[in-house]
């Protein structure tokens, strides 16, 4: 199949608003000249400010989309989303990099929906260290790196999970500098992502257009540094770009 432009995947949820999710990831590809092709891993019942259900796609079906999708394309980033389970997300790991041994994934690890949904509430601690050696880079907030080791400060949990991948660490639930992104790599390299600009409206999905920027901005082969600040300067436009919950994705990338 011939087709100039890259492709990469989202494996995550369906929002019916088109905010979050798959469709929001598809528009983020799609504005950075890449190919999108997407896997569901749930139905949300929801739009832009009440989240009512959530209904999970079983994890076969999940797969079969998965190798299906591989059975055609080249696919050398992921970007994955919600998922029912640690134990479904390593079984979806594993499966990625059997299909092609040097995928990088990009994993945001979704516990709670902006509406106020829990995901993972009773999840196993155990599996989280396999996961994280299966993924190039995650993109947590502050609530969600915190949940991650209650036992933990956040300063261990970061030094512990950056041993094992790189980490995007959202800043947008920070109290002490709100909107101050850091990126910890190479073990414990840490660079500031300080905002560029005076964001002043919220929006539904934000997290998953950051996290879709940043792995776009890997399958354009940008170096690690450089695909976060893109993705940052990104999503603040996509902040900005109404006073609706549900932005708009017209970003001109940044050379």
């Amino acid at each position: 199949m011939q087709n100039e432009k890259k492709h990469i995947l989202t494996i995550a949820g369906h929002d019916p608003s088109g905010g979050a999710g798959l469709t929001s990831d598809i528009k983020t590809f799609e504005t950075h000249g890449l190919y999108g092709l997407s896997v569901c891993t749930a139905i949300t019942v929801q739009n832009d400010a009440n989240f009512k259900d959530c209904v999970w796609i079983k994890p076969e079906v999940i797969s079969a989309q998965i190798k299906t999708l591989f059975e055609r394309f080249d696919i050398p980033i992921v970007k994955i989303g919600i998922i029912e389970s640690w134990d479904v997300l390593l079984n979806i790991l594993n499966l990625l990099e059997s299909l092609n041994p040097d995928v990088k994934i990009v994993l945001d690890p979704i516990f709670k929906a902006s509406a106020g949904f829990d995901f993972h509430s009773n999840e196993s601690q155990q599996l989280l260290d396999n996961i994280w050696e299966n993924c190039f880079i995650i993109t947590p907030n502050y609530d969600e790196i915190q949940s991650l080791y209650p036992d933990k400060s956040i300063e261990t949990t970061l030094e512990h999970i950056s041993g094992k991948t790189n980490i995007y660490l959202k800043g947008g639930h920070r109290t002490d500098k709100k909107g101050w992104d850091e990126l910890y790599h190479s073990g414990i390299v840490v660079v500031n992502i300080p905002p560029n600009a005076e964001t002043v409206f919220e929006k539904h999905g934000s997290g998953c257009v950051l996290s879709s920027a940043l792995a776009s901005n890997l399958a354009l082969e940008m170096p690690l540094e450089d695909a976060a600040l893109q993705a940052k300067y990104y999503t603040e436009q996509f902040l900005n770009s109404n006073s609706s919950l549900l932005g708009y994705h017209n970003y001109q990338l940044k050379h």
